[in-house]
C-alpha cells in the first residue's frame, strides 16, 4: 500500500476519537464528574485528535495535490504551511470556549470535532468514491485552501450553532438536531462516505436557520 493511501488510517482514528469524546463527555455529565482539569485535558484531546490530525491529512492532500503539477515535486514548502492553519485555529476555538462559561446550550463558531469529522472523510471519501469529478476537487489545492479557509474561520467566529444536548427527547425542543440526524441516516444510505460533509454542512444551515443563542 502506497504511504498516501494510509492516510485512511488518520480517518480511523479520528473517528474513535469522536466516539471516545462523545463517551467522555456524556459519562462525565452523567455521573457528575466535571472538573477544571478534566476539561483543560479534554481540549488538549481535542487540539491533537481534531485539529492536528485533520492538518496533517490537509498537508498530505495538498503534497498529492502539488505534487501532480508541472514541477510540481519541486515547488516550495510554503505551498503545504496552510494545512497547519487549522490546528491553530481549533486551538483558539478551544482555548475560547474554556474561558467562556456562556456556551450550555448552543456554541459560538463551529465545534473543533465537527471540523475534524469533516476533514478526516476526504480520505475515506477519495478511496472510496469512484467518480472523477470527485477525484479532481480533492486534489485541486484552491479547493483544500478554501476548506482551510472555510472551516478555520468557522471555528474563531462567534457564529451560533447548536450544541447536540439533549435534555429530554421531546421533538419540539430538539427539532433541529432530528432533522440533522434523519438527512445524516438518509443520506449516508444514498451516498455513503459523501454524506459526512453534506452532514455537516446542514448541521451549519439547520443552526443558521433555528439560530439557536448561547444560553
Amino acid at each position: 500500500m502506497d504511504l498516501h493511501e494510509k492516510i485512511w488510517l488518520a480517518s480511523l482514528f479520528i473517528g474513535i476519537a469522536a466516539v471516545v469524546d462523545f463517551a467522555d463527555g456524556f459519562l462525565a455529565r452523567a455521573m457528575n464528574a466535571v472538573s477544571p482539569m478534566g476539561k483543560q485535558l479534554d481540549s488538549l484531546a481535542d487540539v491533537v485528535s481534531f485539529g492536528v490530525a485533520p492538518g496533517m491529512i490537509l498537508y498530505q492532500f495538498l503534497r498529492l495535490s502539488i505534487a501532480k503539477e508541472p514541477a510540481g515535486l519541486d515547488a516550495s514548502t510554503i505551498w503545504l504551511l496552510p494545512a497547519f492553519i487549522l490546528p491553530c485555529a481549533a486551538a483558539w476555538r478551544l482555548a475560547r470556549y474554556n474561558l467562556d462559561e456562556s456556551q450550555t446550550q448552543s456554541f459560538k463558531g463551529m465545534p473543533v470535532p465537527a471540523v475534524g469529522i469533516f476533514v478526516a472523510s476526504l480520505p475515506l471519501i477519495y478511496w472510496n468514491v469512484n467518480q472523477s469529478w470527485v477525484t479532481e476537487l480533492l486534489l485541486n489545492k484552491w479547493f483544500l485552501y478554501a476548506i482551510i479557509a472555510i472551516f478555520s474561520w468557522l471555528m474563531i467566529s462567534s457564529i451560533p450553532l447548536m450544541a447536540l444536548k439533549f435534555k429530554n427527547f421531546g421533538i419540539k425542543n430538539n427539532l433541529p438536531a432530528y432533522l440533522l440526524i434523519l438527512i445524516a441516516f438518509f443520506s449516508f444510505l444514498i451516498l455513503k462516505w459523501l454524506a459526512v460533509p453534506l452532514a455537516i454542512i446542514v448541521y451549519v444551515v439547520l443552526s443558521l436557520i433555528f439560530k439557536t443563542k448561547s444560553a
